[in-house]
């Protein structure tokens, strides 16, 4: 099935001239995670509820979209009903790469029409709308009904207590998919009620083996050009793709050597970064520099998790200051200088004081 492409509509994690999750019917890696899955389909017990964590990039919705076409079709229809395959020509493929399976929901960040960018929470309306699905009687031959949700770190206060009704009473043959890309931090009474899959990294030639399958109109670059930004993408196909670009790629290393050095930040460097990263088409720019930031303190909090929580509680209090601030700036399109400059001097006070 080609994937199409033409996109009317923005959603979280779109990647220009890349399938999304559900267009991709093949999974690369996590073959322990898929196994899982199916010993639950082959038993009769299906846990109702199923929290897949790990980095992001990694293939976490690609297996919950794998999982919920196999739920969604007849198994009399498919040539290996055992496992998880369906082809890419089954009508049920087609569906759920179109979202219109009458049996499936996703619930996620998307562009609302005449809206000129995407929200920065799933809001309660969405997350209502979505699980009307279960107030229904499931049709087909499997009887489930599946909501994938991508991703739960996406969900508002009030988005989140009302998957958590569902979750904490769901209705016969319901399934809950729930991704995150950062599991300790939800609410510990969704964790609570879900099976965990924790997803490790694709290893560099994995990473390859995704990228290079990639039909038109993703372009193709070089073999050495996609070992070179596997090499720098710590297991994320999304990541990779990001440092294929070569401004990508040295935005990141400058907030890298800028971190590196937190006893004394080089402020005029910084600087010059907020300049780069405030400019009109920087969106991306700034999106890296984020994530690069946001991953240097949560390896930092992971190198130093033997000594102890009062220590690291600053590292921690930094990461949601950070996060809170960015969100804030995306809400009221605040003008970005400024915030880098914050942003900076919340990692390194943090940074200085372990």
């Amino acid at each position: 099935m080609p994937p199409e492409l033409v996109r009317e509509t923005a959603e979280a994690g779109d990647l220009p001239g890349i399938p999304r999750p559900r267009e991709q019917t093949r999974l690369v890696g996590h073959e322990a995670a898929e196994a899982a899955f199916v010993e639950a389909l082959h038993s009769g017990r299906m846990h109702h509820a199923w929290l897949i964590g790990g980095p992001r990039g990694i293939g976490k919705a690609t297996l919950a979209y794998r999982v919920a076409r196999r739920l969604v079709a007849d198994p009399r229809t498919l040539p290996q009903p055992d496992g998880l395959d369906v082809p890419p020509e089954h009508p049920v493929a087609r569906q759920v790469a179109a979202l219109s399976h009458p049996n499936l929901v996703a619930l996620r960040r998307v562009q609302a029409p005449g809206a000129k960018s995407l929200p920065t929470r799933i809001p309660v309306e969405a997350a209502r709308q979505a699980l009307d699905l279960f107030a229904e009687t499931a049709g087909g031959e499997g009887g489930y009904r599946v909501c994938i949700v991508d991703s739960a770190d996406d969900l508002n206060a009030n988005s989140a207590n009302a998957l958590l009704k569902m979750v904490e009473e769901p209705p016969p043959r319901a399934l809950f998919l729930i991704v995150s890309h950062a599991p300790a931090r939800l609410l510990p009474t969704i964790r609570s009620r879900c099976r965990k899959l924790m997803l490790r990294p694709l290893d560099e030639e994995q990473v390859e083996a995704v990228i290079t399958e990639f039909p038109p109109p993703f372009i193709q670059p070089g073999l050495e050009d996609i070992a070179r930004a596997a090499a720098l993408g710590e297991g994320s196909v999304a990541r990779t793709i990001a440092f294929l670009d070569s401004a990508t790629a040295g935005v990141v290393r400058e907030v890298r050597m800028l971190l590196a050095n937190p006893h004394d930040p080089d402020w005029r460097r910084i600087m010059k970064l907020a300049d780069t990263l405030s400019g009109r088409d920087a969106d991306e720019l700034f999106a890296a520099a984020l994530d690069t930031l946001q991953r240097f303190l949560s390896s930092e909090i992971d190198r130093r998790k033997g000594e102890g929580a009062a220590r690291l509680l600053g590292l921690v209090e930094a990461s949601d200051r950070i996060s809170e601030k960015a969100r804030e700036a995306a809400i009221y399109n605040l003008d970005r200088r400024p915030l880098v400059l914050s942003l900076f001097t919340e990692a390194a006070g943090a940074l200085r004081d372990i």
